[in-house]
Parts: structure tokens; C-alpha cells; sequence
């Protein structure tokens, strides 16, 4: 029989691709006139490192092609683009379409607008400052963000979880009374800010994605919780601990039981029952869509109607704010930075995660296409100039966000009209605020939080994935009760824990032939697949480095002893002579890899093992040429494709049945697999023969087709 083996050089390569066969270096004494069944197999040609270019040659070029593309597409880049880059508000600016999205884009600004008066104000109560600072943050950073920023539809300004991050750092160094409370937290804003930016410009916002779903997910649930139960003080009308723990919060309420008052926990109570009934109706109802928004200030008009016609003394309320836009002033106190560093990048953290997801998300709806890096820049943007005109740390907001898109708003004139909502409400509005009851804003904290919960994606986690369900309950518990840094460094530190256990134990599986076909698959999941006498193929599905190479080896050795035989076809042969490695999969080898595989090969040479190669990508075959892997292993042994290693092997497993053994020999004297390969001198059977299981040549030529490969016959 004659068989096409892949050849060492693109020249024969060449040579084999014509003549299609070349005699098998390790059977010899076979021919085609010995075996009138059978037939020519044709072993596509694998193409060897020696002809392709060198590692560094072809590095300079990749190099060399980037350069050049870069400065050929700056050189086409004309100034409007250049602007583009540095302003993105100029991509919608052109195209703006003022008949048909003007009017829209008001409409959704003065609904977002009215929804962001009273929020900001509630935020700016749950981060300890005075409503004012609110009112602030929800002014300057809205027009920055609409010049700079990529979304269109993305509302910033205050948002609850970052509020809770501000009050919890703040209230551990200074007390909320303090005006130096007020100075570091527009301090905290500056310092988010400028790490914005530079992760936008060094393009790092892919370092988010270490950060699992499950966790954001568990820590935005934990944080939900502490929020509402930080805001209950205004609902019983005594001052509880200030805390971003559960027990400590729960221990205080219950303490303070005996300041209960009745008239603020009834009106807070009936202001947050309409806020959910107008949420739940602006949601499940398309022609009531403008109740979720008018929410926020329904409860604020009710509240302060309620207080102006009673006079409840025993209701809070928020007391006189100042009147007028905020003026320019420089962060101070920059000797605290050292110890905002870590809020700092935990609220930039959120704000990645919160706000470029949202942006992404309406950019995709909308049909354009968002740049993460320029979105963070223009967040940074917003923040840093927000903290000249005293804002604290802003970014994009979920609920506003979504009330924006929900609206139609299509450019960022939106965010400009919410802005001047702001302002208007800054110049004018501010003595009639002084009447809000405190119950109200918590009212609408607590119903803007209660989203925030997400127990069904607990329920769903359970249901698909047991170890994220884990994950999702280790980062809410330690959030819930050892504070909201913990909870993220514990989170994080789990999730990347499973990224870590997850690559250092790769998934490995046995392939067998799915019947009637060339097409190896997982025998686990094919059960029907069959495997063959004398021969295991694993196919190894992640990349081969240090950490994962002790476990593969180690899975390699469990299966060359354990594989089920119920499926096995071939020659019958009392152990394991080939292994092929499919590494199809495999994206990267490193040196510690692959000095293991070498060990692997002289541990297998002593046990008269072979192993095949099949399908490694350019790369994996540089590495192995270059450290010699592919001269040890033999250039004969590395396939295209799995099937024509199995080819291959299941003919020199019958050479091996039939070549006589010399038990009497000491182990040091008996012949080894090459050596008993070439003394072979029996007739050998055809490929399909050896593929089947049959020991005999058929004797006709209908054969079971689940038993025969899909190699064609030639005439």
C-alpha cells in the first residue's frame, strides 16, 4: 500500500502534492501488489517552520506593515476628522438633522432634566454633602460630557452607588459637618477624573473585563441594600451610624427604636409606595412612559405641599440652599490624595463598568458605533472640569440613561437641554426647595436603589452556573458585611482566582470518529463516536503554558490507561503505542511547555510510545522548530489533519500486531517500536480494513458504510 506522509520542505511538499505517493519510511517491505484491496490514502501535506520566514523577519515585517498603515491612514485623515478625534461632538453636529430631531431632543432633555433636580439632590444627601453640591454635579459635568463624550444618549451626573463610595471614604477621615468634607470630596472628583482620562488615553479600559458580571452583579446588590438602609433615618426620624456595613446599620436602628416619630416614616412610606406604583406604570406601559420620569418630582411637589399645608414639625427638611451658579475655584488639599488613591479607582472602576456598558449597550439601539477609550476620556473630562465649579464625582446614570433613550433622544443636544434645566433651576428654583422634606429624597434614593437588587440574576446564575451563583453570593456577603472596598478586593480577587483555576486546569478531551465520516469529535459528548486499538486522540482546548502544562501531562498519563474500550475499533493490541495531540485549539505554547512535552516524548520513547502532532497553528510550529521539538518528534508525525494521523497510526499498529514479540528477551534487549516497525515483513491490510475492525479483506467491496471513510476510492 502506498501513503502520502507529510514531508519535511516546501520542496517535497511539492514533489508529494504531484506524484501523491511516497513509499513509508517505517514499512518498508509493503506494497501496493501485496494488498489487491486496498487503497492509496492521500495524507495532506503539513507545511514545516524550515519554509516559512524567520520569527524575527516576520515580526519586522508585521512591524514594518502597522507603521505603515498608521501613517498612510493619518496622512488620509483631514482636519474635520482631526477634530472628530478631539471633539466627538462634531460627528453629530454635521449630521444633525434639526426639523426632524430637535424638537425630540428637547423633549427628552426637559423629561431627563426634571427627573435629574430632585435625584441630585437625594444623591448628594446619601454622599453627606448638602443637596447644593447636587444641583453642581448635575450642571457642569452634563455640558462637558455632551461636547466630549461619545454617547449620545448617556445622562450623567450623580448616581447612588458612587454617592455611598464618597460618604463611606469621606466619613472615615473627616466628619460631614467639616467644610473639609465638602473639599475633598470635589477633590475625589478632580482625581477620578484624571484617571479617566489616562486609561482613555492609553487605551486600558480592557482591564475591566477581569471583573465577572456575577460580581458587579453581587456588588451592586450588597450596595443596593446598605443604600436603602442608610437612607431608613429619614424615614423614622432619628439619626442612625453612618456605615457601609450591614450589622453595624441594623444594630443602630434597632437601638434607636425609642426616637421613632410616626408622621415622617407615613409620608416617606406614601411618597415611595407612588414612586414604585409610577415606576412600575411608566415601565409596563408605553403611552405612560412619562411617569417614570416625572416620578422624582412628583414626590418632591407632594412632600413639599404636604409640609406647607400641615406645618409637621417633626418632619425634616432640607433646609435653605444658595442661589446662583456655582463659581470657578481649584481643588484643595491635595495632601489627601495618598489616601483617596483607592476610592478613586474603585469609583472609576463603577464608572467603566456602569457607564460604558450602558453606552454601549444605547449606542448599539441607536445604530452607531462607540468608542470605549473616547468614552472615558470624556467622562474624565467632565469630571475634571465639574471639580473647578465644585461637583463631586459624576458619571452615567442607569435609570436617567434609559429614560433619555426611552424618550427618543438622539444627539447629545438632549444633555445640553437637561443642563440648562439645571442651571435654571440653580438661578431661580432653589428658595422653594428649601421646603422638601428629607423623607422625600430618601424616597427617591430608595426607589431608584431598589433596581439595584438583582436577585434574579442569582436565580438564573443557580440555574445555569454553580460556580458564578458563588461568586455572585461570596462578593454580595462580603460587601453586605465587611464594607464595599472588601467586598470588591474579595470579588475581584475571586473572580480572577477562577480565571487563574480555570486556565491552570484546561478543559482536555478524548476524540473519537463519528461514524460515516472523517470528523473527530469529544466521545463524551458523541457517545456513538468510536475510538481505536493501540491509538488516543486528546484534543487540549486553551493555551499551553507553566501553570496547565503539569495538569495536562498529567491527564495524558490518566488516559492512555483509563479510556473505554466499548467503542474500540482496529487491530486488537494490549495497550497504548500512538497518542496525537489535536492542537487546533492551542493559540500559544510557551517554554516551560514546551521543555514538558519534550520530557512527555522521552517518557513516552521509553515506553515505546509515539506521539502525533495534528493541526498546530504557524506559530505553535515556529516554537516547536526552534527548540527542536519538531527534530526529536520527527518531521513524519506532525498532520494537517487528525484524521490522517489516525491513518497513519492504525497502520503501524497492525505492523505491530504482526511483527513476532520476543518475551524471553530482557527489557534492556527487546526491540523497540521503530525497530519491530522495520523487521516487519507481513502483508499488510487496507486502511478500511484497519478502520472497521475487520482482520480480514472484505470479500467484496460493499461495505458498512458507518464503518467506511469518506477517503474516495480511486478507479
Amino acid at each position: 500500500m502506498e501513503i502520502t506522509y507529510a514531508s519535511s520542505s516546501s520542496r517535497d511538499l511539492a514533489a508529494a502534492a504531484a506524484e501523491r505517493t511516497v513509499t513509508p519510511p517505517l514499512s518498508s517491505s509493503s506494497s501496493s501488489s501485496a494488498m489487491p484491496h486496498s487503497r492509496p490514502v492521500k495524507v495532506i501535506p503539513l507545511l514545516h517552520p524550515s519554509a516559512a520566514p524567520s520569527s524575527s523577519a516576520a515580526a519586522s515585517a508585521a512591524a514594518g506593515s502597522l507603521w505603515l498603515r498608521w501613517r498612510s491612514k493619518v496622512k488620509r485623515m483631514t482636519w474635520a476628522e482631526w477634530i472628530e478625534v478631539f471633539l466627538p461632538c462634531v460627528r453629530w453636529i454635521r449630521r444633525y438633522k434639526w426639523r426632524e430631531y430637535l424638537q425630540i431632543d428637547l423633549m427628552a432633555g426637559m423629561t431627563v432634566g426634571v427627573m435629574l433636580v430632585p435625584q441630585a439632590m437625594s444623591y448628594a444627601k446619601l454622599a453627606g454633602l448638602e443637596p447644593i453640591y447636587g444641583l453642581y454635579s448635575g450642571f457642569v459635568p452634563v455640558f462637558v460630557y455632551a461636547v466630549f463624550g461619545s454617547s449620545r444618549q448617556l445622562a450623567v451626573g450623580p448616581v447612588a452607588l458612587v454617592s455611598l463610595l464618597v460618604s463611606n471614604v469621606l466619613s472615615a477621615i473627616v466628619d460631614s459637618s467639616d467644610e473639609l468634607y465638602t473639599e475633598l470630596a470635589i477633590l475625589l472628583a478632580f482625581m477620578v477624573g484624571v484617571l479617566e482620562c489616562i486609561m482613555g488615553l492609553l487605551r486600558l479600559g480592557w482591564l475591566i473585563r477581569f471583573i465577572s458580571h456575577s460580581v458587579i452583579s453581587g456588588f451592586t446588590t450588597a450596595s443596593a441594600i446598605v443604600i436603602g438602609l442608610s437612607q431608613a433615618k429619614y424615614f423614622l426620624g432619628y439619626d442612625i451610624v453612618r456605615s457601609s456595613k450591614i450589622v453595624p446599620l441594623i444594630k443602630s436602628i434597632i437601638a434607636g427604636a425609642d426616637g421613632f416619630l410616626w408622621p415622617p416614616f407615613v409620608m416617606g412610606c406614601a411618597i415611595l409606595a407612588i414612586l414604585l406604583v409610577m415606576k412600575h406604570l411608566g415601565k409596563s406601559r408605553k403611552y405612560l412612559r412619562f411617569l417614570r420620569a416625572a416620578g422624582p418630582l412628583t414626590a418632591v411637589v407632594l412632600g413639599t405641599t404636604v409640609v406647607k399645608i400641615f406645618n409637621i414639625s417633626s418632619i425634616s427638611l432640607v433646609g435653605e440652599i444658595p442661589q446662583g451658579l456655582p463659581s470657578f475655584s481649584v481643588p484643595k488639599n491635595f495632601g489627601y490624595i495618598t489616601s483617596l488613591i483607592p476610592t478613586a479607582l474603585l469609583i472609576t472602576g463603577v464608572a467603566i463598568l456602569e457607564s460604558v456598558g450602558i453606552a454601549k449597550a444605547l449606542a448599539a439601539k441607536n445604530g452607531y458605533e462607540l468608542d470605549s477609550n473616547q468614552e472615558l476620556f470624556g467622562l474624565g473630562v467632565s469630571n475634571i472640569l465639574g471639580s473647578f465649579f465644585s461637583a463631586y464625582p459624576t458619571t452615567g446614570s442607569f435609570s436617567r440613561s434609559a429614560v433619555n433613550h426611552e424618550s427618543g433622544a438622539k444627539t447629545g443636544v438632549s444633555g445640553i437641554v437637561t443642563g440648562i434645566i439645571m442651571g435654571c433651576a440653580l438661578l431661580f428654583l432653589t428658595p422653594l426647595f428649601e421646603y422638601i422634606p428629607q423623607c422625600a429624597l430618601a424616597a427617591i434614593v430608595i426607589s431608584a436603589v431598589m433596581g439595584l437588587v438583582d436577585y434574579q440574576e442569582a436565580i438564573f446564575l443557580w440555574r445555569v452556573d454553580k460556580k458564578d451563583f458563588l461568586l455572585w453570593t461570596i462578593t454580595s456577603t462580603t460587601t453586605l458585611f465587611l464594607g464595599i472596598e472588601i467586598g470588591v478586593l474579595v470579588g475581584v480577587g475571586a473572580s480572577l482566582a477562577f480565571v487563574i483555576h480555570e486556565s491552570a486546569n484546561p478543559h482536555i478531551a478524548v476524540l473519537g470518529r463519528l461514524p460515516g465520516t472523517t470528523v473527530y469529535r469529544n466521545i463524551e459528548q458523541y457517545p456513538e463516536a468510536y475510538t481505536y486499538n493501540g491509538i488516543v486522540i486528546v484534543r487540549i482546548d486553551a493555551p499551553i503554558y507553566f501553570a496547565n502544562i503539569s495538569h495536562i501531562k498529567d491527564r495524558l498519563r490518566e488516559y492512555e490507561i483509563e479510556v473505554d474500550k466499548s467503542t474500540r475499533r482496529g487491530p486488537e493490541v494490549d495497550r497504548i503505542y500512538f497518542v496525537i495531540l489535536e492542537m487546533a485549539p492551542v493559540t500559544y505554547i510557551d517554554s516551560s511547555a514546551v521543555q514538558a512535552l519534550k520530557d512527555l516524548h522521552q517518557e513516552y520513547k521509553s515506553r515505546d510510545i509515539q506521539i502525533a502532532i495534528s493541526n498546530p497553528n504557524r506559530d505553535i510550529l515556529l516554537t516547536f522548530s526552534k527548540s527542536g521539538v519538531v527534530d526529536m518528534i520527527g518531521k513524519e508525525w506532525f498532520f494537517v489533519r487528525v484524521h490522517d494521523a489516525v491513518q497513519v497510526c492504525l497502520q503501524h499498529v497492525q505492523n505491530i500486531k504482526e511483527t513476532p514479540t520476543t518475551p524471553d528477551l530482557p527489557p534492556e534487549e527487546r526491540p523497540s517500536l521503530l525497530q519491530r516497525l522495520l523487521r516487519q515483513t507481513g502483508e499488510d491490510l487496507s486502511i478500511p480494513e484497519l478502520e472497521s475492525g475487520n482482520q480480514r479483506p472484505p470479500a467484496s467491496t460493499d461495505t458498512d458504510p458507518q464503518l467506511e471513510p469518506l477517503l474516495p476510492r480511486k478507479p
